[in-house]
């Protein structure tokens, strides 16, 4: 029976191709997401930075360092897993959310281009 039992188990874990992840790895994983995120805390709430541009655009880039610590540690991804089709699905999502936020701000900024300036009068006068 226990023969059964472990051979079953070995087909399971082999059709994956991705290992779970250990303690040790969970942990690694959650200590640096806390430390990415006290960090964008701290130089936010402390203004650390004169520059609001540059807090703004380091928090983003931490950020995306997060969405990989995340990646790496809790959802197991890498090159190997599943075939592949795991990270061929997310660089497939990441070019079309690429491209509909590329489209947004291409449409947006034109739309702003081309509107008729308002003047201080015509904005009272609004509905």
């Amino acid at each position: 029976m226990s023969s059964h039992h472990e051979s079953a188990s070995d087909a399971h874990s082999d059709g994956h191709g991705a290992g779970h992840g250990s303690f040790r790895g969970y942990m690694i994983g959650f200590v640096l997401s806390i430390i990415l995120t006290a960090i964008p805390f701290w130089l936010v709430m402390g203004g650390v930075l004169d520059s609001k541009l540059f807090t703004a655009v380091l928090v983003m880039g931490i950020g995306v360092v997060q969405i990989v610590v995340h990646m790496v540690y809790f959802l197991h991804m890498n090159p190997r897993s599943e075939g592949g089709w795991t990270m061929m699905a997310l660089i497939f999502t990441l070019i079309i959310v690429g491209i509909a936020l590329a489209g947004s701000l291409w449409v947006m900024h034109h739309l702003n281009t081309n509107m008729m300036p308002m003047t201080h009068e015509m904005m009272k006068n609004m509905p």
